[in-house]
């Protein structure tokens, strides 16, 4: 690939031409700058002031304003005019423009003051001396605020170069009454003092350095709006929730996670939501779950139940997407019934009803057994085709003798030797009169001839006859 030199470069390249105007010459030609914007006090707010001095300053100069507070000494970050020599120079629309990106009306943006004049050696050095005394102001506001017991934490004191005012961050849960302090403070320090109650975020804009990321706070180094961080945020940027790691040197959550959250926001737009019914190129399926920054859609298809990550542009209407075709079976037919008719029959019975008559007919087949059952004769105990229980049969019918067994036993030892009886042409009623006394005669006794009436016939009677043999 060949290199085309831009006449513009290749002009400014030039050493003769260089050499043709010099420095001086170039600074001559400069205009001074109308207006300069600033970074004001160690809360570095900016502020723009009008400039009417000689010099030509450029971005970085430390110079000596006159602001709300009273004189300080500030820094030159740019021009808001054309040709003023300082090569960052914006307009002021577009500073306007930055402000309100910045924050808008929450911006701490001011006007009011000027700028006297840029910084000497002297200014310098008295405010590297008014510097050095502002840790000691701190050990004496903490010492008043201990006598005058005060629920409240002293972060920073901060002078300002003329020493007009002298301001005292704090921080405090809740309202603090300090007018007896400030009186104290006032005599002490022989100036004005203005107390500013800050939060966690701007106590780490005041005394924070770096952050774990190996680089200058956030806070300290651009931010100007410290806006609250929500877990949102970090939920759906799939960070990690440990408050340990998404912490930053304030306590709260770290600035940066604002950062990216306009993105997530616009590309989580574009993804269906979890349980939504899509089509992919391998048909229909639902959607699981999303990647926001790879733009994957995680779905389990309806035809074989598997898992796929299908890009967001490949999805499409479930109803319109293509089906892929059966694949016939290489085992249907081989070694009998196949498998899947199996499992087609074994669903088929599960869902298959019980109609009204079938369960009828079949209580009155349980009836008519159970009937038979009781009216057949029982075996004798020597009999050698019983059992050792005297029951024969199937199981079923075991049971059932050896529970109506059990019953009459129990009546044939509360009547004592009442079966006899019943067996011969005696009144019915004798029985009752000749039991054991105990009281539990009359029920046992009407069970009984409910039983026989159910049974019906001399058969009934054989039966109890029989019971009455043991």
């Amino acid at each position: 690939m060949s290199i085309f030199p831009l006449p513009v470069f290749e002009e400014d390249a030039d050493p003769s031409r260089r050499e043709a105007m010099s420095d001086a010459e170039q600074y001559a030609r400069l205009e001074s700058p109308s207006t300069i914007v600033v970074r004001v006090g160690s809360m570095r707010r900016v502020a723009e002031y009008p400039y009417s001095g000689d010099a030509k300053p450029g971005c970085g100069s430390k110079m000596v304003a006159r602001t709300h507070r009273g004189t300080e000494l500030v820094e030159m970050l740019t021009t808001t005019c054309p040709n003023a020599g300082c090569g960052k120079a914006v307009s002021r629309s577009e500073m306007l423009d930055y402000i309100k990106a910045s924050g808008g009306k929450d911006y701490p943006f001011r006007t009011d003051g000027r700028i006297l004049r840029v910084a000497t050696i002297e200014d310098l050095n008295d405010w590297s001396a008014i510097k050095e005394t502002a840790l000691e102001k701190v050990k004496v506001v903490k010492r008043m605020v201990e006598e005058h017991a005060l629920d409240m934490r002293v972060v920073d004191v901060e002078p300002i170069l003329g020493e007009e005012q002298v301001s005292i961050y704090y921080m405090s849960e809740d309202r603090v009454d300090f007018r007896l302090l400030l009186k104290d403070l006032a005599t002490e320090f022989g100036t004005r003092i203005e107390m500013r109650q800050v939060g966690g975020r701007d106590e780490a804009r005041l005394v924070a350095d770096y952050e774990k990321c190996g680089q200058h706070c956030c806070c300290k180094n651009f931010l100007k709006v410290l806006k609250p961080v929500s877990m949102r945020s970090a939920k759906i940027q799939k960070a990690t929730l440990d408050p340990l790691k998404i912490s930053g040197r304030c306590g709260r959550l770290m600035c940066c996670l604002r950062y990216e959250d306009e993105t997530y926001d616009d590309l989580k737009k574009r993804l269906p939501h979890r349980k939504t019914r899509v089509g992919t190129p391998e048909g229909p399926g639902i959607v699981l779950d999303s990647k926001i920054l790879v733009q994957l859609v995680l779905v389990r298809l309806e035809e074989d139940s598997r898992e796929i990550a299908v890009p967001v542009e490949d999805l499409c209407d479930p109803d319109d997407c293509p089906t892929k075709p059966v694949e016939p079976d290489p085992f249907r037919g081989l070694g009998g019934v196949d498998v899947a008719e199996k499992t087609d029959d074994r669903k088929r019975n599960r869902r298959r009803r019980k109609s009204k008559s079938d369960r009828q007919a079949e209580h009155k087949t349980i009836s008519e057994n159970e009937e038979g059952t009781a009216t057949s004769p029982r075996p004798e105990i020597g009999d050698p085709t019983s059992n050792q229980d005297g029951d024969a049969g199937p199981k079923k019918k075991r049971r059932r003798r050896r529970r109506r067994k059990s019953g009459e036993g129990g009546e044939a030892g509360a009547t004592g030797g009442e079966s006899g009886t019943r067996a011969g042409d005696g009144p019915r009623s004798a029985p009752s009169a000749e039991g054991g006394g105990d009281g539990a005669g009359a029920p046992k006794k009407k069970r009984r001839r409910r039983r026989r009436r159910r049974g019906g016939g001399g058969g009934g009677g054989g039966g109890e006859s029989s019971g009455g043999g043991e």
